[in-house]
Parts: C-alpha cells; sequence; structure tokens
C-alpha cells in the first residue's frame, strides 16, 4: 500500500535536508516517492499501478506519495517542475528523477536497476 508523506515523515524516513547536506537515506526500505497532485490527470492514471508495483514488492521497496499541493516546500526542495515526478531512493548511493507517467515495465527496470530489488 503506498502511503502519503508530509514534510516531517520525509526528513525522517526519507532524508534530513535540513539537517545534511549531502544525501543521507533515512529509510530501511529502499523507496520511491510520486510527487503528485489531485487535478494531474497523469498522476491519476499511474496511481492504481502504483498500488499494485506496493503490492507485488511488498516488504521488498515502499511507495510514498507526496502532494506537491500541500506539501510545496518539499517539492521545491527537490525542484519539482512537472509531476508526476518520481524520486527513487536505493539504500546506497545517489537517488535518482523520473518525469512522467511511466509504464509499467519501466518503473519494474527501474526498482530492478536504480533500487536493485527483484521481484
Amino acid at each position: 500500500m503506498t502511503e502519503k508523506m508530509t514534510k516531517e515523515t520525509f526528513l525522517e524516513k526519507v532524508f534530513n535536508f535540513e539537517k545534511n547536506k549531502e544525501w543521507k537515506f533515512e529509510g530501511d526500505t529502499p523507496c520511491f516517492i510520486d510527487f503528485y497532485a489531485d487535478w494531474c490527470g497523469p498522476c491519476k492514471t499511474i496511481a492504481p499501478l502504483l498500488e499494485q508495483l506496493s503490492e507485488e514488492y511488498a516488504g521488498k521497496i515502499k511507495i510514498y506519495k507526496v502532494d506537491t499541493e500541500a506539501e510545496q516546500e518539499l517539492a521545491a526542495a527537490f525542484a519539482i517542475r512537472s509531476i508526476p515526478s518520481m524520486l527513487f531512493c536505493p539504500m546506497d548511493g545517489e537517488p535518482q528523477m523520473a518525469q512522467g507517467a511511466l509504464p509499467k515495465a519501466e518503473l519494474e527496470r527501474i526498482i530492478k536497476v536504480v533500487l536493485g530489488v527483484e521481484k
């Protein structure tokens, strides 16, 4: 199940950008964050796919959602200019950003290559 995230939960579970200048992943499981808005058509289109992926990869990755309207400071911190945008956070290494409503096969490829997670 995807989990909605606020700035506070982001700082705790993903990256505390107020405390750290260099990337330091705070989570215990690789994750990706969907930056979305309720009015965004492509965001609505991929929402069921993200729920499906969260079930298929349960216990292996976490999928978070950040409402860019409600969490403008968080969206600004990652220079979100278009939505949907997704931030992929591996346990080690730098996060990577992807933009647009990506198809399932591409999301699975990114989960495997960037997050290092197989089904």
